[in-house]
Protein backbone atom coordinates (compact mmCIF):
# COMPACT_ATOMS: atom_id res chain seq x y z
CA UNK A 1 0.00 0.00 0.00
CA UNK A 2 2.85 2.59 0.69
CA UNK A 3 4.85 1.55 -2.27
CA UNK A 4 1.84 2.48 -4.41
CA UNK A 5 0.88 5.41 -2.53
CA UNK A 6 4.78 6.94 -3.52
CA UNK A 7 4.26 5.72 -6.65
CA UNK A 8 1.43 8.26 -6.46
CA UNK A 9 2.82 11.00 -4.93
CA UNK A 10 5.76 10.65 -7.88
CA UNK A 11 3.21 10.90 -10.51
CA UNK A 12 1.36 13.68 -9.29
CA UNK A 13 4.24 15.98 -8.66
CA UNK A 14 5.60 15.47 -12.24
CA UNK A 15 1.92 16.20 -13.08
CA UNK A 16 1.39 19.23 -10.68
CA UNK A 17 5.46 20.75 -11.32
CA UNK A 18 7.84 22.47 -8.86
CA UNK A 19 6.73 25.46 -6.43
CA UNK A 20 6.69 28.86 -7.63
CA UNK A 21 10.18 30.71 -6.76
CA UNK A 22 9.87 33.52 -4.46
CA UNK A 23 6.30 32.78 -2.47
CA UNK A 24 6.20 32.53 1.62
CA UNK A 25 6.89 29.27 2.86
CA UNK A 26 3.85 26.83 3.60
CA UNK A 27 2.12 25.46 6.96
CA UNK A 28 3.06 22.22 7.71
CA UNK A 29 1.35 19.20 6.79
CA UNK A 30 -2.05 18.75 8.67
CA UNK A 31 -0.98 14.99 8.67
CA UNK A 32 2.02 14.43 9.69
CA UNK A 33 3.61 18.24 10.46
CA UNK A 34 6.39 17.37 7.83
CA UNK A 35 7.79 20.72 5.93
CA UNK A 36 6.02 21.51 2.75
CA UNK A 37 7.10 23.28 -0.65
CA UNK A 38 5.04 26.61 -1.18
CA UNK A 39 3.05 26.73 -4.62
CA UNK A 40 -0.44 27.56 -6.05
CA UNK A 41 -1.22 23.76 -7.16
CA UNK A 42 -2.42 20.92 -5.29
CA UNK A 43 0.60 20.05 -3.11
CA UNK A 44 1.27 16.24 -1.80
CA UNK A 45 3.17 15.27 2.03
CA UNK A 46 6.49 14.56 1.23
CA UNK A 47 6.51 12.37 4.16
CA UNK A 48 2.82 10.73 4.25
CA UNK A 49 1.41 11.47 0.78
CA UNK A 50 -1.54 13.35 2.53
CA UNK A 51 -3.32 15.97 -0.21
CA UNK A 52 -3.14 19.13 1.80
CA UNK A 53 -5.62 21.69 1.61
CA UNK A 54 -5.58 25.05 -1.41
CA UNK A 55 -3.68 27.16 -0.73
CA UNK A 56 -5.52 30.89 0.26
CA UNK A 57 -6.54 33.21 -2.83
CA UNK A 58 -3.99 31.17 -5.41
CA UNK A 59 -3.06 32.94 -8.75
CA UNK A 60 -5.49 31.16 -11.32
CA UNK A 61 -2.58 31.72 -14.04
CA UNK A 62 0.31 30.06 -11.79
CA UNK A 63 -1.84 27.39 -11.13
CA UNK A 64 -2.83 26.71 -14.82
CA UNK A 65 1.16 26.80 -15.57
CA UNK A 66 -0.12 30.02 -17.36
CA UNK A 67 1.90 33.35 -17.56
CA UNK A 68 0.18 36.29 -16.63
CA UNK A 69 -1.04 37.69 -20.06
CA UNK A 70 -4.18 38.37 -21.74
CA UNK A 71 -3.16 35.62 -24.58
CA UNK A 72 -3.49 32.11 -23.50
CA UNK A 73 -2.93 29.17 -25.26
CA UNK A 74 -6.20 27.14 -25.07
CA UNK A 75 -4.78 23.66 -25.73
CA UNK A 76 -1.82 24.05 -23.28
CA UNK A 77 -4.79 25.19 -20.65
CA UNK A 78 -7.20 22.09 -21.34
CA UNK A 79 -3.93 19.90 -20.67
CA UNK A 80 -2.69 21.21 -17.52
CA UNK A 81 -6.63 21.50 -16.44
CA UNK A 82 -6.74 17.44 -17.04
CA UNK A 83 -3.38 16.64 -15.80
CA UNK A 84 -4.64 18.62 -12.33
CA UNK A 85 -8.09 17.05 -12.13
CA UNK A 86 -6.59 13.54 -12.70
CA UNK A 87 -4.10 13.90 -9.35
CA UNK A 88 -6.58 15.05 -7.17
CA UNK A 89 -10.07 14.28 -8.84
CA UNK A 90 -12.27 12.90 -5.62
CA UNK A 91 -12.67 9.31 -7.01
CA UNK A 92 -8.91 8.64 -6.50
CA UNK A 93 -9.68 9.26 -2.66
CA UNK A 94 -12.51 7.34 -1.90
CA UNK A 95 -10.73 4.86 0.38
CA UNK A 96 -8.47 8.18 1.32
CA UNK A 97 -9.42 10.17 5.08
CA UNK A 98 -12.24 12.12 5.03
CA UNK A 99 -10.06 15.10 5.57
CA UNK A 100 -8.39 14.24 2.21
CA UNK A 101 -11.49 13.63 0.61
CA UNK A 102 -12.69 16.74 1.55
CA UNK A 103 -9.77 18.86 0.38
CA UNK A 104 -9.73 16.75 -3.49
CA UNK A 105 -13.40 18.43 -3.93
CA UNK A 106 -12.36 22.01 -2.74
CA UNK A 107 -9.12 21.39 -5.00
CA UNK A 108 -11.51 20.03 -7.68
CA UNK A 109 -13.69 22.95 -7.53
CA UNK A 110 -11.05 25.24 -7.44
CA UNK A 111 -9.40 23.65 -10.93
CA UNK A 112 -12.63 23.80 -12.88
CA UNK A 113 -13.26 27.42 -11.72
CA UNK A 114 -9.33 28.52 -12.84
CA UNK A 115 -9.66 26.79 -16.13
CA UNK A 116 -13.38 28.59 -16.40
CA UNK A 117 -11.94 31.49 -15.63
CA UNK A 118 -8.94 31.48 -17.78
CA UNK A 119 -10.29 29.83 -20.74
CA UNK A 120 -13.35 32.65 -21.38
CA UNK A 121 -11.46 36.30 -22.82
CA UNK A 122 -14.19 38.20 -20.81
CA UNK A 123 -13.38 36.64 -16.99
CA UNK A 124 -9.73 35.93 -17.96
CA UNK A 125 -9.45 39.81 -18.73
CA UNK A 126 -11.71 41.01 -15.28
CA UNK A 127 -9.51 38.60 -13.50
CA UNK A 128 -6.14 40.55 -14.88
CA UNK A 129 -7.66 44.00 -13.65
CA UNK A 130 -8.37 42.55 -10.45
CA UNK A 131 -4.32 41.09 -10.22
CA UNK A 132 -3.92 45.09 -11.44
CA UNK A 133 -5.62 46.61 -8.74
CA UNK A 134 -7.92 48.13 -10.82
CA UNK A 135 -11.41 48.60 -9.70
CA UNK A 136 -14.31 46.22 -11.07
CA UNK A 137 -16.02 47.53 -14.66
CA UNK A 138 -19.80 49.36 -13.41
CA UNK A 139 -22.56 49.88 -15.83
CA UNK A 140 -21.31 53.37 -15.72
CA UNK A 141 -18.02 52.71 -17.86
CA UNK A 142 -19.60 52.84 -21.09
CA UNK A 143 -22.28 55.84 -20.12
CA UNK A 144 -20.18 58.20 -22.17
CA UNK A 145 -20.28 56.12 -25.68
CA UNK A 146 -23.91 56.93 -26.94
CA UNK A 147 -23.68 55.11 -29.82
CA UNK A 148 -22.62 51.93 -28.27
CA UNK A 149 -25.05 52.04 -25.97
CA UNK A 150 -27.82 53.08 -29.14
CA UNK A 151 -26.79 49.74 -30.71
CA UNK A 152 -27.22 47.38 -27.62
CA UNK A 153 -30.83 48.84 -27.07
CA UNK A 154 -31.40 48.00 -30.89
CA UNK A 155 -30.20 44.66 -29.83
CA UNK A 156 -32.51 43.89 -27.11
CA UNK A 157 -35.18 45.50 -28.98
CA UNK A 158 -34.68 43.25 -31.98
CA UNK A 159 -34.64 39.96 -28.73
CA UNK A 160 -37.47 41.12 -27.44
CA UNK A 161 -39.70 40.41 -30.76
CA UNK A 162 -41.38 37.50 -31.28
CA UNK A 163 -38.91 34.32 -32.11
CA UNK A 164 -37.70 34.16 -35.63
CA UNK A 165 -35.12 31.79 -36.71
CA UNK A 166 -33.58 34.43 -39.63
CA UNK A 167 -33.51 37.27 -37.28
CA UNK A 168 -32.15 35.65 -33.90
CA UNK A 169 -29.03 33.94 -36.52
CA UNK A 170 -28.99 37.25 -37.61
CA UNK A 171 -28.13 38.75 -34.25
CA UNK A 172 -26.10 35.71 -33.08
CA UNK A 173 -23.42 36.54 -36.30
CA UNK A 174 -23.56 40.15 -34.91
CA UNK A 175 -22.97 39.44 -31.23
CA UNK A 176 -19.78 36.96 -32.43
CA UNK A 177 -18.38 39.45 -34.44
CA UNK A 178 -18.45 42.03 -31.77
CA UNK A 179 -17.22 40.19 -29.39
CA UNK A 180 -14.10 38.51 -31.51
CA UNK A 181 -13.06 42.36 -32.47
CA UNK A 182 -13.75 43.27 -28.55
CA UNK A 183 -11.71 40.66 -28.06
CA UNK A 184 -8.48 41.80 -30.15
CA UNK A 185 -8.79 45.36 -28.84
CA UNK A 186 -8.68 44.27 -25.44
CA UNK A 187 -5.40 42.10 -25.94
CA UNK A 188 -3.81 44.95 -27.57
CA UNK A 189 -4.60 46.90 -24.53
CA UNK A 190 -3.34 44.95 -22.07
CA UNK A 191 -0.55 44.58 -24.47
CA UNK A 192 0.08 48.34 -24.18
CA UNK A 193 -0.17 47.80 -20.36
CA UNK A 194 -3.15 50.13 -20.75
CA UNK A 195 -5.27 48.91 -18.30
CA UNK A 196 -7.95 51.51 -18.13
CA UNK A 197 -8.47 51.08 -22.15
CA UNK A 198 -9.11 47.15 -21.03
CA UNK A 199 -11.48 48.24 -18.55
CA UNK A 200 -13.43 50.43 -21.12
CA UNK A 201 -13.29 47.82 -23.90
CA UNK A 202 -14.24 44.90 -20.99
CA UNK A 203 -17.59 46.80 -20.33
CA UNK A 204 -18.50 46.98 -23.29
CA UNK A 205 -17.86 43.07 -24.10
CA UNK A 206 -19.64 42.31 -21.00
CA UNK A 207 -22.88 43.87 -22.72
CA UNK A 208 -22.40 41.82 -25.28
CA UNK A 209 -22.06 38.73 -22.99
CA UNK A 210 -25.24 39.69 -21.90
CA UNK A 211 -26.71 39.55 -24.67
CA UNK A 212 -25.62 36.66 -25.80
CA UNK A 213 -26.83 34.78 -22.59
CA UNK A 214 -30.16 36.35 -23.68
CA UNK A 215 -29.95 34.97 -27.03
CA UNK A 216 -29.67 31.30 -25.91
CA UNK A 217 -31.88 31.70 -23.75
CA UNK A 218 -34.51 32.51 -26.46
CA UNK A 219 -33.22 29.90 -28.73
CA UNK A 220 -34.77 26.99 -26.01
CA UNK A 221 -37.90 25.80 -27.05
CA UNK A 222 -40.44 27.00 -24.54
Amino acid sequence: MRAALRARLGWARRALGGAAPGRAPAPPCWSCGAALPGGDGPRFCPGCQALQPPAPRPDLFRLMDCDRSFRVDARQLQRRFRSLQRAVHPDRFGQRPPKEQYYSEQHSSLINKAYQTLLNPLSRGLYLLELSGVEPIQETDCDADSAFLMEIMEINEKLAEPKNKDSLEEIETLIKVKLEELTREVTSAFERDDLQEAKKLLAKMKYFANLEDKLKAKKIPS
